[in-house]
């Protein structure tokens, strides 16, 4: 009884995880006056301060032990800048109009990952996840060539956090400390930037606007909370049913570029969309295959 209530709970944190990711875009365009690079500065900053603040209050207090190891400390060094990128480019992405494109991004990631775990962890492919991958690789090429521009935005959002989710794997931290330390090693950056566009004027923090203030604060928020929840959903639920769960976010924001604000869905891009579309039901459908062989032979 106890362990489907804690399974059920895991669901209930992964949704709300992946749903908040999904809506994400409508808070970035709150802040759209403001350039990206504030905005970035502003959410390392804040979410550092709020994960420090959730570490003191539930007693988590071994930051510095992790950061005496040496490879801990240079796999969270390269992860934070990686998750710096992706950021940027998020909210770049979001408050130029292209949130379409940002979607594209986080389909492909799935795809990104099986190929990272083929290149440098040396992992088998079925041939399904084959399939799924050469799909996936196709819709990238003819995007590229019908549409008579590369997808800058949607490989350079699905490779950095394809390369973050590598190095998280292979350094084995819990995600909430992990991303504490991360935000710490950027920000000393991010205070210096933002002090130095409040002295110069040009800053939108303290800029008589008190909205934009509570936007800018609240972005440490919107950060760490998501994935606080997606690291209590992954302890309690199948990674089969993590992995299929993770388009929610994606697909929320494709629905919201096209329906709220009116971004072009174009011939060629529904085209692509559908081809990651179907690589991604081959990709989920052989790894719940996979997850049920296991589960059966360790009852056999």
């Amino acid at each position: 009884m106890e362990k489907s209530k804690d399974n059920k709970m895991g669901y209930v944190y992964a949704m709300q995880a992946f749903f908040a990711w999904g809506i994400l875009p409508i808070f970035w365009k709150l802040l759209s006056h403001v350039s990206a690079f504030e905005i970035l500065a502003h959410r390392i900053f804040w979410s550092f301060i709020f994960l420090a603040f959730f570490l003191f209050w539930t007693r988590q207090s071994k930051l510095l032990n992790l950061l005496k190891q040496k490879k801990t400390r240079n796999s969270l060094i390269t992860s934070s800048l990686l998750i710096g990128v992706n950021w940027g480019f998020f909210i770049y992405a979001v408050n130029t109009n292209q949130i379409v494109e940002a979607s594209l991004g986080y389909y492909i990631n799935p795809i990104a990952n099986v190929f990272l775990g083929i290149l440098v962890l040396n992992e088998k492919l079925d041939k399904l996840k084959f399939a799924a991958l050469l799909l996936a690789s196709t819709a990238v090429i003819y995007l590229t060539i019908d549409y008579g521009k590369f997808p800058w935005i949607s490989i350079l959002l699905a490779c950095t956090f394809a390369l973050y989710g590598l190095v998280k794997k292979t350094a084995g931290i819990d995600a909430i400390p992990a991303l504490c330390i991360e935000t710490l090693l950027l920000t000393p950056l991010a205070f210096v930037f933002i002090i130095y566009k409040i002295w110069i004027g040009t800053s939108a923090f303290f800029a008589g606007n008190f909205l934009t203030d509570i936007y800018l604060i609240l972005t440490g928020i919107v950060t760490s909370f998501p994935l606080y929840w997606f690291a209590k959903g992954a302890q309690r639920i199948p990674l089969s049913a993590l992995g299929f769960m993770q388009y929610i976010g994606p697909s929320l924001m494709l629905l919201i570029g096209v329906l709220i604000y009116k971004e072009k869905f174009r011939h060629e891009q529904a085209i692509a969309f559908g081809m990651i579309w179907c690589a991604l039901f081959l990709y989920t459908f052989s790894m719940i295959r996979n997850t049920k062989r296991i589960l059966k032979s360790k009852v056999n």
